[in-house]
Formats: C-alpha cells, sequence, structure tokens
C-alpha cells in the first residue's frame, strides 16, 4: 500500500468535497441524520463494508451525528484504499439517508 503524494491528495478530496483533512495522515466527515437509529444503521452497514475490506476507520456517534475518521497505518498516511472507501461511505450515506 503506497502512500499518496500530496498533489494526489488534493486531487482525490475535490472528488469528496464533504471530507476534511485534519493532518498529514487523516480525513474526516460528519454525517448528519434526522433520527438518531438511522445514524446507527449507517454505522452497522459501514462497519461492515470496512470488515469486508479489512481496512477500519475510527468512527463515533453524538446522537444524530456520526464522525468517520480514516488513514493507512501500514503507509502512515493516505492511501487509494482510503479514498476508494470513502467514495462508499458516500454512497452508503445517500441510500441509509433515504430511507
Amino acid at each position: 500500500m503506497r502512500r499518496l503524494t500530496e498533489s494526489e491528495i488534493s486531487e482525490a478530496l475535490e472528488k469528496v468535497p464533504k471530507w476534511e483533512r485534519l493532518d498529514e495522515k487523516w480525513i474526516q466527515r460528519r454525517y448528519r441524520f434526522k433520527e438518531f437509529l438511522t445514524g446507527i444503521q449507517f454505522v452497522d452497514q459501514l462497519a461492515a463494508y470496512a470488515e469486508e475490506k479489512q481496512h477500519h476507520p475510527f468512527m463515533s456517534i453524538d446522537y444524530k451525528v456520526v464522525t468517520v475518521k480514516i488513514s493507512s497505518w501500514q503507509a502512515k498516511g493516505l492511501t487509494d484504499l482510503d479514498f476508494e472507501m470513502v467514495q462508499h461511505f458516500e454512497e452508503l450515506y445517500e441510500k441509509v439517508n433515504q430511507t
């Protein structure tokens, strides 16, 4: 797993504009839900996907807000896998939030 360059990270972040860069190693996003249990459903689906990929983000639940933070430990920074997963998280959010 190769760590992305600064220009690659900037380019990847343009494709997921609601994600923010915390530092050289981490990106994060806060997802808001109308209902508490919708957020829990999202976390459940996100966790299943992360387990399938064997790449686990940090997640916190604060009532109707779920915060997801991701990085690649082995690469000591951000990789293509992080951004692949973020794209999937966005799709999950759209699907869960429509119900």
